[in-house]
Formats: structure tokens, sequence, C-alpha cells
């Protein structure tokens, strides 16, 4: 089979001086910070909801880190207002919360910011002027549309834009580029007395199982309305992958049904199965190269950098890349993410922010997690806005402004 050339005029449908490409907690909090500093900004965005994993995915629980700063903090407080926040920034939070009610405040929130935000297109292909990139190609409603921008903020989580503009990447582990498994993340409901074990009027097949695709049970329960998150399901493939996510979709739902009978067996008997999200959630794809790779002795020694724009201490967590049950958990003291991370090779006018930077396998594991991709998003934001503002390249954007920048914001980077 040969590639196949396809050329048309794309109409433009905006100028911006922003674009963000993905509306996750990378895109969410680049596209507020970029509008806090003046700028225009628009978020594209493939689905129907901002929040990416964390409400498209129901991984609706907030992972710990260990320091709740910026705008992840400022979304905590207003979200979850019962929440007690650590007041010297060093302590991990684990906070459950609705995804239909982060969903609806992320829509007020933008609004409130002045950000346009741009539902159900998807990227298609990055606009170039040499090795720089102006804009993006997206797939609408109404057709092929183009917006330019001054720069693109990829927040995409698989570096859809960074890859196609020709920046260098790796996917997976080195042996064998095998990637962290998908899972469908989803919820049961206590009822207060016994149901009956039956499947959905249309439901043909589920296989009764005695032991769980992980191994292991990892649920969390909101105690006041008997809301039951669980993370019990596993699907071997890469997410970025056709007929990987494909096949994921499918078999992730098939397992749910599985798990749930299999707790209503063992414990749960109260319990029903009330909601499975959109789509499969994804841990890992592609990692672009950058000025600077994240490895596993940098979180280990729990290393710090001058350019630092995000830090965390969550553990090493990778699941098991062939599919099988077992996790490699490692406990972590904390270390920094430089802004070197963020910057494609060989690509000028665009900054990825979101679990795609430039990170080794197993240092991904660790950083792919909501409250670091918020962090990472909070200063793509910033240091877009420096760089209009100042007329350089990302790659030359003064460190120190934009620490200045995001400490205006409420960052607060710990020692």
């Amino acid at each position: 089979m040969s590639d196949i050339t396809f050329a048309r005029q794309i109409p433009l449908f905006a100028r911006t001086q922003v674009l963000v490409v993905g509306g996750g907690p990378a895109g969410v909090a680049a596209a507020i910070s970029a509008a806090r500093c003046g700028k225009s900004v628009i978020v594209a965005e493939h689905s129907g909801q901002l929040g990416g994993m964390g409400t498209l995915g129901n991984v609706s629980i907030f992972m710990g880190i260990g320091n709740v700063t910026g705008i992840y903090r400022e979304i905590l407080s207003e979200v979850l207002t019962d929440v007690q926040l650590p007041e010297n920034h060093a302590g991990s939070v684990w906070p459950q919360y609705n995804p239909f009610v982060l969903r609806h405040y992320f829509n007020e929130k933008m609004e409130k910011e002045g950000v346009d935000v741009l539902f159900h297109v998807s990227f298609a292909g990055a606009l170039r002027e040499g090795s720089r990139v102006t804009g993006a190609v997206l797939n609408t409603r109404e057709g092929l549309r183009a917006i330019e921008a001054d720069v693109v903020l990829d927040c995409t989580g698989d570096g859809r834009v960074a890859i196609d503009a020709g920046a260098p990447y790796t996917s997976g582990r080195d042996e064998d580029g095998a990637t962290q498994p998908m899972t469908l993340m989803f919820m049961m409901q206590n009822t207060g007395k016994p149901v009956k074990r039956k499947l959905p009027e249309g439901c043909y097949h589920y296989e009764t199982i005695e032991d769980l695709p992980q191994g292991r049970h990892l649920f969390w329960e909101r105690n006041d309305d008997g809301t039951l998150l669980v993370n019990m399901t596993r699907v071997r493939g890469n997410g970025a992958k056709i007929k990987d996510v494909a096949f994921a979709e499918k078999e992730a739902l098939r397992q749910v049904f599985s798990v749930v009978d299999y707790l209503q067996r063992n414990g749960f008997e109260n319990y029903v199965l009330s909601h499975v999200p959109a789509q499969v959630g994804v841990r890992e794809t592609n990692q672009i190269k950058g000025h600077y790779t994240l490895t596993e002795d940098d979180l280990l020694s729990g290393r710090r950098f001058e350019d630092v724009v995000a830090q965390t201490n969550y553990e090493i967590d990778i699941h098991n890349p062939d599919g099988k049950k077992g996790t490699d958990e490692r406990k972590l003291s904390g270390y920094d993410i430089p802004y070197r991370c963020m910057i494609p090779q060989g690509v000028d006018g665009l900054l990825v922010a979101g679990r795609s930077i430039s990170a080794t396998h197993v240092a991904m594991s660790s950083m792919r997690v909501q409250a670091t991709c918020y962090a990472l998003g909070q200063a793509a934001g910033n240091a877009a806005s420096i760089a209009i503002d100042d007329g350089v390249r990302m790659a030359d954007v003064d460190i120190r402004k934009l620490h200045e920048h995001m400490h205006r914001q409420g960052v607060v980077f710990l020692k």
C-alpha cells in the first residue's frame, strides 16, 4: 500500500494569540494562565467536555501530589469546598470528586476567564512555516477548518501536534515499545439492599471471573453518597494506536460487567453499576524528545532544576505493559520537572504540556497524573505569553520571568 496525497484549500476559521489543542488538565490550566496574561485563547477539544481523563475517562480522583499550588490548588478549593488543603503546599491530598460537577465547573470557569472553547473539533494537522508551527488544521462538524496562532500548546496527551510538525518522539519502554495498559474506570452505587445480579437488557455475554484483571482490589468510595469508583479493568495496548484503542474500548467494557459481577459476589451485594464513562482511560502513549529528558534517576535522586516548572512526589506507578497482573510502585520524596522537557526538538512556536512531555517510560509513570499536568499546563500558558510579548522563541523564554509570572498566579515552588 502506498501513501495518498490529499490537498485542498482549507478555510480559515479564526486567528488567536494562543491555540491550545486538547482540553484536559494541561489544556485547561494552559488556557486559564494565558488568558490571565491578557492573551486571546482558543481551546480545541475533540470531545464534548473539558477535563480529559478526569471527566471523559472517569478518573475522578486527584492523585496525591506534594505541591498543591497554582491553578490546581485554585480548582481544588473551588470544586471541593469541604477538602482541607495543606497550608504550606507540601502535604499531599487525595480527594475524590464528582466528574459531572467538574465538567460543569470547567465550562463556567472558561467562560469567566474569557477563553473560547471549541468542542467536537479534533486535530488534523499542523500549520507550519519552515520549522515553526503557526496553527492547526481541525476536523470539525463543518469540515476541515484552520486556526492560526502566535503560539500553539500541544495538550493532546499524545504529542499529536509536535509529532505532526516533525518532532522526534518515543513510545513505551525501551526494550519493546510497550506502553502501560488502558483501564475503563466505572462507578457503582450502594442501593442499601441486596440487588439481583443480572446483565442489563441487550447485554449478551460476560465472563464470570474468580480473579481480577489487575489482580487486586482498587477502588475509592464516597461514603456520603455510597458511590464506589472502581479501577480494576486492564487492557494491553497503546491508546494512540488505531487498532489497539478500538480493541480496548470493547474489551474494557466486557471486563466492566465481569468485575461488577465479581464485586457483587464478594462483599458488594448492595451495589449496582451506575456509570460507565464515554471512553477508556489511557495512561501512556507518546513522549516527545525535548531539550531535556526526565529520567528515573532524576526521580529517585530528587533532582532539582533551575528551570523548574512543576514539582511532584507522586510515586513511580507502572501498570504492567504486558497486560498481566502487577504494578511497579516505588515511593518518591519529590523532584522537579524542568521547562526544557516541554520544548520539542527541531520545532518552534510550540510547547508540549501534559503526559507527553520528554520523559522516559519510568519517569512518565510518575509525572502523568492530573495534578502534575495542571502544573505543566500553567507553565505552558505563561511561557507562551512571555514568548509573544518578548518576540522570542519558546526555547529562549526567560526562566526568571517565567517564574515571576507563575508566582503572580499563585505558584509556589518547594525548596
